[in-house]
């Protein structure tokens, strides 16, 4: 059984070869390749060439092209300050709440074969599909509606807007669906087998689930439905923090996959989503500062508590920090390539 085939075993709850692992390596990736960080975010051909090197190290179950979360914001308008060996930060926003009455009818939807970063990121996954084929899950990434709605106009602007104009709120929220539904389909159209959609902002620890209800997930449905007719082989949802709330909205969404971070317990992710394939949850700084010993025990625990259900892939939380000691990434691994989840 190929790395590919174990995934999809997991999301549809059949019987597998052994755990599916997808340490959620981005920049860490660039220390394995030995190259820095900001050279890493902004060259295709320089991520693809150190996810698979990190592959060859580390042989999990998954590869990513994923930059930071500023790609979609950058083609936008926004612009960026590019640090060394770090990740970018906004310098300024694309949009401004004064201006987006004027701005809203001038916004266009960027071609992802042109716009910033885009293009690199589409060939990463062009790489990495050639060298890969159909044998190791391919993951590209995009925003979910909300994020890049706070990554255009920065978090306080915009829930300022969601809350004191909510109809223009929602007009922006359709605007950056579009945004994300063009960029997650040229991804597949170029190897991708799905892309995460990563949607920080929809977290409970920044709006209530009622906020997420109302807002995100009819606009997640009509994403993820995209996503599935463009030929995506799976829909996986990415939302840290203390998800509880909002977890039993993912099947409506179209969820296939669902990330749950170290601060939701297995069992509670189980309860609610209990036909759904579930990624987690190890503590990502604990591959900063932890023993391997302490990443094999806590793999320990999560392959117990799921052993006899399937639909599980292990995984850290969220992503693993570029800083991580490579040894607590092939502790997680080992402990999943040494145990059966269906024992």
């Amino acid at each position: 059984m190929n790395s590919l085939e174990r995934v999809l075993a997991a999301v549809k709850f059949n019987d597998s070869d052994q755990v599916p692992v997808i340490a959620q390596v981005f920049g860490h990736a660039a220390l394995i390749g030995g190259i820095l960080l900001d050279e890493y975010i902004q060259d295709g051909d320089l991520l693809a060439r150190c996810q698979l090197k990190a592959l060859e190290r580390y042989r999990y179950d998954a590869v990513f092209s994923v930059m930071d979360v500023n790609v979609e914001t950058e083609a936008l308008g926004s612009v960026l300050e590019y640090r060394k060996n770090q990740y970018a930060i906004i310098k300024k926003y694309a949009l401004s709440k004064e201006g987006w009455q004027n701005d809203e009818n001038n916004l266009v939807i960027p071609d992802p074969e042109q716009a910033g970063r885009m293009p690199e990121m589409l060939k990463a996954v062009e790489i990495l599909k050639n060298n890969l084929k159909n044998e190791v899950l391919i993951v590209g990434c995009v925003l979910g509606p909300l994020t890049l709605a706070t990554q255009l106009l920065g978090m306080e602007t915009a829930l300022f807007m969601a809350m004191d104009e909510p109809d223009r709120f929602a007009r922006l929220l359709d605007f950056t669906t579009g945004v994300v539904t063009r960029f997650g389909v040229a991804q597949i159209k170029a190897g991708a087998h799905l892309p995460i959609v990563f949607d920080p902002s929809a977290s409970p620890a920044v709006v209530p689930h009622q906020f997420f209800r109302e807002f995100e997930l009819p606009r997640l449905a009509k994403l993820f439905a995209a996503f599935k007719n463009a030929g995506s082989l799976a829909n996986w949802l990415h939302i840290a923090g203390p998800v509880d709330s909002i977890l039993p909205y993912y099947p409506g969404a179209g969820v296939n996959i669902a990330n749950f971070d170290y601060c939701v317990t297995p069992e509670t992710a189980m309860a609610k989503l209990s036909q759904l394939c579930l990624d987690g949850n190890i503590k990502p700084l604990s591959f900063v500062v932890s023993e391997p010993a302490d990443i094999k025990a806590a793999s320990a625990v999560l392959l117990k508590a799921f052993s006899g259900r399937g639909g599980f892939i292990l995984s850290s939380g969220c992503e693993i920090p570029p800083e991580s000691r490579p040894e607590n990434v092939t502790a997680m691994v080992m402990a999943a390539r040494n145990m059966s989840i269906m024992e």
